[in-house]
């Protein structure tokens, strides 16, 4: 297994039959992960506590990953009560990353400093695994593969995207784009506070699932709806039963395939084909 863990300007590489480089950069650090079996699939596993993700597809064999601190706090004086500057806000940016058997695992940050990760990945297929809670986007594009992104307060956007895609956040908008993607595999698609946006070639074929609470339905697909009773959950607790009616909208398109789920509370959902 290769580990490296960066901090601040202090770079810690420990090898272990493959080498590994970190160079600093005009923006912050750079590390380059080497995989154990180039140009075969591997899995990207990224998770922070607070800062942005942005992934992208590139004609390459390695995994490069710049480190960007967002601390504009600390690029300024700022004044206290007692009238004393504060030169620099303290902590630093402490990102681990390593590599097992064609499996990357990036993470770190202890929530007080932003670390936005700005990440070339290779284009074969590939198995992405990306969260982030706190003031950060997560951003990918030209990936294939599987996607599963997660965030709390951020948007998602995921741009020419071939294979699968299950995306959630809580405050932001879910916005996919699709160049291919997987027949068999089902998706799902949700935010609280946001619209859901996707975009599907127009040979696509599904079984929608799909729900908006405060908000409309639109799709240039033909769907053929089907009418089905609202649902009621019943939950008992302390005595006391609590009844929840859920009313989702059914449908086929294209003849039907895997199901397809898509969800929000305060937002629209727009379902478009390609053009």
């Amino acid at each position: 297994m290769k580990n490296i863990r960066i901090a601040g300007a202090l770079i810690i590489m420990v090898l272990f039959a493959t080498r590994l480089s970190a160079q600093g950069t005009d923006k912050g650090q750079q590390l380059v992960v080497p995989l154990s079996q180039p140009g075969k699939a591997y899995k990207l596993n990224v998770g922070l506590v607070t800062g942005s993700i942005t992934v992208t597809g590139y004609e390459g064999k390695d995994v490069i990953i710049d480190v960007q601190s967002d601390d504009d706090d600390g690029a300024k004086m700022k004044v206290n009560e007692g009238g004393m500057h504060r030169l620099s806000s303290g902590g630093s940016v402490d990102i681990q990353a390593d590599e097992n058997n064609n499996q990357v695992n990036v993470h770190g940050g202890d929530g007080r400093k932003p670390a936005n990760l700005v990440i070339k990945v290779p284009q074969n297929d590939a198995t992405l695994k990306l969260h982030t809670v706190n003031r950060g986007n997560i951003m990918v594009s030209n990936v294939n593969g599987e996607l599963e992104v997660m965030n709390v307060n951020g948007y998602i956007k995921l741009t020419n995207i071939s294979g699968s895609v299950v995306a959630n956040t809580v405050n932001g908008k879910v916005e996919v784009t699709f160049k291919t993607i997987d027949p068999k595999a089902a998706m799902a698609f949700s935010t609280l506070n946001g619209n859901v946006d996707v975009t599907f070639p127009a040979t696509f074929k599904a079984n929608v699932k799909l729900k908006s609470d405060r908000g409309d339905i639109y799709t240039d697909f033909d769907v053929v709806t089907e009418q089905r009773k609202p649902s009621v959950t019943h939950n008992t607790s302390s005595g006391m039963t609590s009844l929840k009616i859920e009313d989702w909208v059914y449908g086929k398109i294209n003849g039907g395939g895997p199901e397809i789920m898509m969800k929000n509370m305060n937002g629209s959902i727009y379902i478009r084909k390609a053009k």
